[in-house]
């Protein structure tokens, strides 16, 4: 077994604190144990406590998720929402699909200044960018898989923000760097606010946080959508601008839908339906690369990336124009994942240049902003799988904390098109499909995949990243399936980006100069990034050994049962 550990044990005179020792292992090999993979050490070792405890895949991931509201809270989160696609080991797949809502009072053009131009500042930051948080809805109705209670699988949470925990340097430098957003956007002191800057081995308590747990402990989901808590969010929205309602949140509804399924060489690919993008972008982007034997050149070879880019490409821009909340809108999957439809559409594919993006939509100059989810990976010892990614959309979402209650809210109505051709903060562009209604879900980028081989799990997989997830997920299964890596290298090699508008290639700052420079010549337009995504990725071979990686562009980390 390889296990790449980093230990932080630090003490404190003034805490007594449990969590002060964070132990972050990159890479497990294991047979017969469950694993869970998220991007915060304690989270992970959440998941695996409850599969210790006789727990399934379904609870260790629950588990997880509260757990990662307490110590990443920049992603994690009860204030938000996300997707879990699932595979039981009776071959069962299903989604839940708990992402936020449009608050009731939700218009058309909220966004909209008097002069008829979008604000993307009320989108993005303070009380009116909230969407109604599907995140604890999502925890519940995950329960009818799971083996054990929810008093059970919350607990682990509650400990973690009653008791406190040792941050991290990263963690330091994102509370240091956000503190000007917080002090703006709250109007009474939270815990993620100190006189004297942020450092590793600060103890990060959350009372606050603590009872909000403990409230949907002892009552469930009314411990969230109703009563105390539900009247502190309100409360919180009469502060600003905001118009989440009792209403909106005590009607707020999950829904289960069919997974995506189609084939990619042998494998059977599972991914989130809409209102997540990232299936049906999936399926359009292996399709499409399959037409030319990506098995034929080299990882990252400036061929491989050109024929890769040009799949995203066309993805992209079916993305803008077709795809929103299929409970609003015509579904149109199954056209646009249709191998007619795609040859098609690659009909105009040529090695000799790269495709103008105004051939495949119009063009609409765009900004690029950060991104800010986070996913976790589950298999456990009988073979159940789930992957999972959620979200608050920006970093800390709208910087808004709830006073009393201690959790962020999110700004994912950022993620619906503000106004038709105007990009949202990640760049994407999007049309009528994904308007803003009441009650409506906004589009999302995120991508939970598991890959089947013969029936049984190969692959689970997904990263952060807001649109960049979909890109990712495809590179990482193409690492595996077309370029035979290992789950370590597919994980942490350099990753590249296009999603047609804006027309540039975003590539990770160590990505291969001689290929960068190929396709430059091609007439590609490059960009470098620091940073792109953060994958978490569990295989599972033919013996049923498990290999499980951790990205090593966090603090992200493996838990072995």
């Amino acid at each position: 077994m390889k296990k790449i550990i980093i230990s932080f044990i630090l003490f404190s005179s003034t805490f007594s604190a449990q969590y002060t020792d964070i132990n972050i292992i990159k890479e497990v090999k294991v047979k017969n144990k469950g694993v869970v993979v998220s991007a915060h050490p304690l989270a992970s070792e959440a998941g695996a406590k409850v599969l210790k405890m006789g727990g399934n895949a379904y609870d260790a991931i629950v588990a997880t998720q509260y757990a990662l509201a307490v110590v990443y809270p920049q992603a994690g989160n009860i204030g938000g929402g996300g997707f879990l696609v699932g595979v039981k080991n009776n071959g069962e797949k299903f989604t839940i699909d708990y992402r936020e809502t449009a608050p009731r009072k939700a218009t058309h053009d909220m966004y909209i200044d008097k002069n008829g131009k979008a604000n993307t500042d009320l989108s993005q930051n303070g009380r009116l960018a909230v969407g109604v948080p599907g995140s604890v809805a999502g925890f519940f109705a995950t329960l009818k898989y799971c083996k054990l209670p929810m008093n059970q699988l919350i607990q682990p949470a509650i400990d973690l923000a009653k008791k406190g925990f040792t941050i991290t340097e990263q963690e330091a430098n994102l509370l240091n760097e956000s503190k000007e957003y917080f002090q703006k956007h709250n109007k009474s002191s939270i815990v993620f606010v100190k006189n004297i800057p942020w450092k590793a081995g600060d103890i990060l308590i959350q009372n606050e946080l603590a009872e909000t747990l403990k409230l949907i402990q002892k009552q469930g989901l009314k411990g969230f959508y109703e009563g105390k808590t539900a009247e502190l969010l309100v409360a919180e929205m009469k502060k600003g601008n905001g118009i989440i309602t009792l209403e909106d949140l005590k009607n707020y509804k999950v829904a289960e839908r069919k997974a995506l399924e189609f084939e990619y060489k042998g494998n059977t690919v599972v991914s989130m339906p809409l209102p997540s993008s990232g299936g049906i972008l999936l399926a359009q982007m292996l399709k499409m690369a399959g037409y030319e034997n990506l098995e034929k050149y080299q990882q990252n070879s400036a061929k491989a990336v050109q024929i890769m880019v040009e799949a995203e490409r066309r993805a992209y821009a079916d993305r803008a124009e077709y795809m929103g909340d299929p409970d609003f809108i015509q579904d149109k999957t199954s056209y646009l994942i249709s191998d007619d439809y795609l040859k098609n559409r690659w009909k105009n594919f040529s090695f000799t240049k790269a495709t103008p993006s105004s051939e495949v939509g119009k063009i609409i100059k765009q900004p690029k902003e950060s991104t800010e989810t986070t996913h976790i990976s589950v298999i456990d010892k009988d073979g159940n799988a789930a992957a999972v990614t959620t979200t608050l959309n920006g970093l800390y979402g709208s910087k808004v904390v709830v006073s009393g209650a201690g959790f962020f809210l999110n700004n994912e109505m950022d993620d619906f098109s503000i106004k038709p051709g105007v990009p949202n903060m990640y760049g994407a562009v999007g049309g009528e499909a994904n308007s803003v209604q009441p009650n409506k879900r906004m589009l999302s980028s995120m991508t939970p995949t598991i890959v089947l081989k013969n029936t049984k799990p190969y692959m689970v997989v997904g990263t952060p990243g807001g649109t960049t997830i979909p890109t990712s997920v495809y590179q990482s299964i193409i690492d595996v399936i077309d370029f035979k890596l290992n789950a370590n290298i597919s994980v942490n090699a350099p990753k590249f980006h296009h999603q047609w508008l804006p027309e540039i290639v975003a590539f990770e700052k160590n990505f291969p100069e001689t290929t960068i420079k190929e396709l430059e010549k091609l007439g590609y337009k490059a960009e470098k990034w620091n940073q792109i995504g953060r994958t978490e990725m569990i295989l599972i071979d033919d013996d049923g050994n498990i290999h499980a990686v951790a990205d090593g562009r966090g603090d992200d980390s493996v838990a072995v049962e």
